[in-house]
C-alpha cells in the first residue's frame, strides 16, 4: 500500500463481533494471495460469509468493493486466525477498517501484511454511519468525516503501525528502514 493520508470514499458498515468466518469464509482458504490471479479471485470473495440481506461488498464488475471504508463496532476480527481475512479486504479494495476495537490477530494480520489500516475509533460509529455514506479519513489528523453533513469523528492515533502499513507490510518496512537487504 503507497503512503496515503487522506482515505475517501463510501462505507461499508457492520456491527459487533464480526469474525473471520464472515470476512473470508473457510471454504475459499485455499487461494494463495501470493498469486496475482488468485489474489484477485480472494478480493471478491471478501465479506461473502454475511447473511443474506446485506449489501454484497466486492460488487465491482471486476471483483473489486464500491467500499474502500469498513466501519465496525467491538471485536473486529474475532475468530480464527486468518492472515487472510485483511489481504481479503485489501485484495477487494478496501484501505482502512475503522472499529471500536479488534481482535488482536486480526489487528496484528492487518499491520503485517499491511493490507489495510485497521483505526479505531473514539466513539461507536457503526451507529453513526449506515453502509453508502460518504467519508473521509485523515490517517495523520487522526480523523473521519462524513461527508453529507461535515460531522467530525475522533480516531485514536495509528502511531508506530501507520509507516509499516503504508511501506505494505513488516518485511517491506524492513527492508524499507534497512532490516534487511532489498
Amino acid at each position: 500500500m503507497s503512503q496515503e493520508s487522506l482515505i475517501k470514499g463510501q462505507v461499508y458498515v457492520l456491527q459487533d463481533n464480526v469474525d473471520t468466518d464472515l470476512l473470508i469464509p473457510a471454504c475459499y482458504l485455499n487461494l494463495v494471495p501470493t498469486i496475482p490471479e488468485e489474489y484477485r479471485k480472494l478480493g471478491s470473495y471478501a465479506l461473502a460469509g454475511l447473511p443474506e440481506g446485506f449489501p454484497k461488498f466486492a460488487s465491482n464488475s471486476d471483483g473489486t468493493t464500491p467500499y474502500p471504508i469498513v466501519i465496525g463496532g467491538r471485536n473486529f476480527g474475532c475468530g480464527s486466525s486468518r492472515e487472510h481475512a485483511p489481504i481479503a479486504l485489501g485484495a477487494a479494495g478496501a484501505k482502512a477498517v475503522v472499529a471500536e476495537s479488534y481482535a488482536r490477530i486480526f489487528f496484528r494480520n492487518s499491520v503485517a501484511t499491511g493490507e489495510i489500516y485497521p483505526l479505531e475509533s473514539e466513539e461507536r460509529l457503526c451507529d453513526c454511519f449506515k453502509t453508502g455514506d460518504e467519508a473521509e479519513i485523515d490517517i495523520v489528523g487522526n480523523t473521519i468525516t462524513r461527508l453529507s453533513d461535515g460531522k467530525v469523528f475522533s480516531l485514536k492515533p495509528a502511531g508506530a503501525v501507520a509507516p509499516v502499513i503504508a511501506a505494505g507490510g513488516m518485511f517491506a518496512y524492513a527492508r524499507e528502514i534497512g532490516m534487511i537487504k532489498s
